[in-house]
């Protein structure tokens, strides 16, 4: 019976893993009892759902190995799709109260909306825009480590776009607070966007040209910067130092690549 309705199958937010590491999916009927379905599609003219967990993901994107884990062998549209579902049905979980008046909301128009109750507010998925940039001087990039991140893992700089900001000044302010490097913001050039659900961010991968490489770190902000060679980014791409690289599903991951294909500027 194709025209069946499928619920991904999941652990909380966790996604479980079947043949050839691909998602699963039950039927509606193995729903938890009482939970809120949320519509993410169709599939060969199957309807697919998701059922909103008892509560969102509070903890630090670096917190759950295993989810990393299970990220990085999914195939890459089973991975897209439920990054989706992830931000979805996490920000259903973490809105469950209207920000206008404190009362009740409940799920709307299938999943891609809550209304509340008491107010009538309308309150609709969210999606943060975070720049997260390659700073090259001379010939070399500006990676930083995070704050709580394993020793030696180091990945390109990335700050949320404010209210009122451009994408170039976002950049710029962020290198700056972050680092002390001063980017003009007019060298600013765009090169790839992701969707990253840890909740609902939209990663904007960009390039910048610095004007010096005299550091002064923000300790709230970055346990380490460092400037790297092409010779060290593509090491460690592959996996031989001097620094662990950001993982293959990270749009980082890419933007060194994308970095290391581009020809080399004194």
């Amino acid at each position: 019976m194709t025209w069946r309705a499928r619920l991904l199958a999941l652990d909380g937010l966790t996604p479980q893993l079947g043949d050839a590491d691909r998602l699963v999916w039950t039927t509606l009927a193995d729903a938890p009892d009482g939970a809120e379905l949320v519509f993410l599609g169709l599939d060969d003219g199957r309807p697919c759902f998701a059922a909103i967990p008892a509560a969102g993901d509070a903890a630090p994107r670096l917190a759950n190995p295993q989810l990393w884990g299970l990220m990085a062998r999914l195939p890459a549209a089973d991975l897209a799709l439920y990054g989706g579902a992830r931000s979805l049905i996490d920000w259903h979980a973490r809105h469950r109260f209207c920000a206008q008046c404190g009362g009740d909301t409940r799920l709307a128009k299938g999943g891609w909306q809550r209304d509340c109750g008491a107010c009538g507010a309308q309150h609709f998925p969210r999606t943060d825009p975070v720049t997260i940039m390659l700073v090259e001087y001379r010939g070399r990039l500006l990676l930083g480590r995070g704050l709580g991140w394993g020793e030696g893992r180091y990945s390109a700089l990335a700050g949320f776009v404010e209210p009122g900001e451009s994408l170039e000044e976002a950049v710029a302010r962020e290198v700056l607070e972050e680092t002390g490097v001063t980017v003009p913001s007019a060298t600013v050039r765009y090169i790839a966007s992701q969707p990253w659900p840890f909740p609902s961010q939209l990663m904007i991968g960009c390039h910048v040209r610095a004007s010096n490489d005299a550091i002064t770190l923000d300790t709230t902000e970055l346990a380490d910067a460092r400037w790297f060679s092409r010779e060290d980014v593509a090491t460690a791409l592959a996996g031989k130092g001097p620094f662990t690289a950001p993982p293959q599903q990270a749009i980082a991951h890419h933007l060194l690549h994308w970095w290391l294909n581009q020809p080399a500027t004194a």
